[in-house]
């Protein structure tokens, strides 16, 4: 795990992206976009579950910090999931089926310092 410096971890996070208009626009349920944010954070973890970040992650179950923000839209989290991919940052994006929708996405845990420039723009979902 990388050093933030004076030899104090890093703190690792799960941040996790939902496209806000499902609720606000097109009137999905609340309860229906939190099982979208929860299949994500899952399928992250499972996919990544041997990285070491992860275990550390998941070593540490009480303690667990996810950051939730919200997309405004399909193209602002396809546009993210793209942006992650080219820095080589693992995640899962998330496309509810059988509808073939992209609701939204989750990295693998990893430190918050190495990926918090790339999730400035979204602010947390509301």
């Amino acid at each position: 795990m990388a050093a933030t410096g004076a030899g104090s971890p890093s703190r690792l996070v799960q941040y996790v992206v939902v496209r806000s208009d499902l609720v606000h626009k097109l009137s999905w349920p609340l309860g229906a976009v939190i099982t979208q944010a929860c299949h994500a954070a899952t399928a992250a973890i499972h996919l990544h579950y041997g990285d070491p970040d992860t275990q550390q992650y998941l070593a540490e179950l009480d303690s667990m910090h996810k950051v939730v923000l919200g997309a405004p839209d399909e193209a602002a989290l396809s546009g993210l999931s793209e942006t992650l991919t080219q820095a080589g940052v693992a995640h899962k994006l998330w496309i509810e089926q059988p509808e073939n929708i992209p609701t939204c996405l989750a990295l693998k845990p990893c430190p918050k310092e190495t990926v918090q420039p790339l999730m400035r723009k979204f602010k947390l979902f509301k």
